[in-house]
């Protein structure tokens, strides 16, 4: 009887320990990189030669996760109701139109209140007065708290098992932790994978560049 129950209870750990193994190995497979954005803007060709002179073209200074994107030398001084902020960084290429990417508690020190959109969704969105070296611009909108979202390659969609635009949560372990529902997917041939958000968010949880989340529901209801 002794024998018997001892021999159980070893079967019994070793289950325990291989669903744990398999619990680990899955996390892994489904963990997503983090990449926290600060606050920036994508100028539009025209935008750009007033703010830095005609003709001008951006200055890459650093490459970014996203293929073909960078950080350019070139930066901009926003200019709200209540406040300034300075340094905000250019990110190239040049796009079709304007759009600045700011926190909730950037709007705040500039008196604005941003709405949350995915990007490319500007319409009726805040104004702000932009400064550049060679000039100033006055945008009625195209200001906006970029929405939380996944960057994936179509191979990274197909493991996954999910599709562009659709929403999922994610899980932020660690010591304050968390799920962030409604993350939308991208995703594009020349993607890489990536989970996005703002300072704010960030913050909130304490994630830093380089952490991973974890996917944790492929659809959202």
């Amino acid at each position: 009887m002794m024998m018997q129950q001892q021999m159980i209870a070893r079967v019994v750990e070793q289950v325990v320990a291989a669903l744990a193994e398999y619990k680990r190995q899955e996390a892994g497979n489904l963990a997503i990189p983090v990449g926290i954005s600060s606050r920036h803007i994508h100028l539009s060709a025209g935008h750009l030669d007033s703010l830095f002179g005609c003709g001008h073209t951006l200055t890459p200074q650093k490459e970014l996760s996203q293929t073909g994107q960078f950080a350019a030398a070139e930066t901009v001084t926003l200019v709200g109701p209540k406040g300034v902020i300075r340094g905000v960084r250019v990110l190239g290429p040049v796009r079709k139109a304007t759009q600045v990417e700011i926190s909730r508690s950037d709007g705040f020190s500039l008196g604005i209140t941003p709405p949350l959109r995915d990007s490319g969704d500007v319409q009726n969105s805040s104004g702000i007065v932009v400064v550049g070296s060679c000039g100033a611009v006055t945008l009625t909108e195209g200001v906006i708290c970029a929405a939380r979202h996944i960057h994936m390659h179509t191979d990274d969609a197909r493991r996954f098992g999910v599709k562009d635009n659709d929403r999922v949560a994610v899980e932020i372990r660690g010591e304050r932790g968390g799920i962030y529902h409604n993350v939308l997917v991208r995703v594009s041939p020349s993607s890489r994978l990536e989970f996005h958000i703002d300072t704010d968010e960030a913050n909130a949880v304490g994630l830093k560049n380089k952490d991973e989340v974890v996917l944790v529901r492929h659809k959202e209801a």
